[in-house]
């Protein structure tokens, strides 16, 4: 994924919401470009050991799939998510044997399914998927979905930024 621009200023709101999402999503892959393969999966937060690039990856990755196919399609969960009921509750970010080049690439293709997924949605379409977990319950609108992934794609980038300068000082948001 290259990254992109922002939407246009007077775009329509469907434009807006994928353009802000697509955007943050594209620093994923520009956060973790060019870094050395012994800082990939390096632990640099003692209370959060879990938070690494590639764990960090493989949880957005997951993301993408729990709110687009398993919430939003409906998609039954065939037992291929790393979840489990009585599994730990961050189980997608236990990578260390997984390449930060693969988690990048099964990332992108998430994102890319997701984008297909809610092509043809309207914004006020509802979740198909199980009930949520979220206060208030019920089914939530594609809007809310995009405006909550966008929420966390940004706040995870902001990890990926922090992590990625204690690793080895790389800064910034251009390539």
């Amino acid at each position: 994924m290259t990254v992109v621009t922002r939407p246009p200023l007077t775009a329509d709101e469907r434009t807006q919401l994928t353009g802000w999402l697509d955007l943050q999503r594209s620093f994923v892959r520009m956060k973790c470009k060019d870094l050395k393969a012994a800082d990939e999966h390096r632990k640099v937060l003692p209370t959060s050991p879990l938070m690494t690039m590639a764990g960090l990856v493989a949880h957005l990755r997951w993301n993408e799939y729990s709110w687009f196919q398993l919430n939003v399609a409906g998609v039954p969960d065939t037992g291929q998510t790393p979840w489990t009921d009585d599994g730990h509750v961050d189980a997608e970010m236990f990578v260390d044997d997984v390449p930060l080049a693969q988690l990048l690439d099964e990332y992108d293709e998430e994102c890319a399914r997701s984008n297909a997924t809610i092509a043809n949605l309207s914004l006020d379409a509802l979740e198909q998927g199980p009930p949520s977990m979220r206060a208030g319950g019920g089914a939530a609108s594609l809007r809310y979905v995009l405006c909550h992934m966008i929420e966390e794609t940004a706040r995870h980038v902001g990890h990926l930024d922090i992590i990625r300068e204690i690793l080895d000082g790389h800064t910034g948001y251009t390539e």
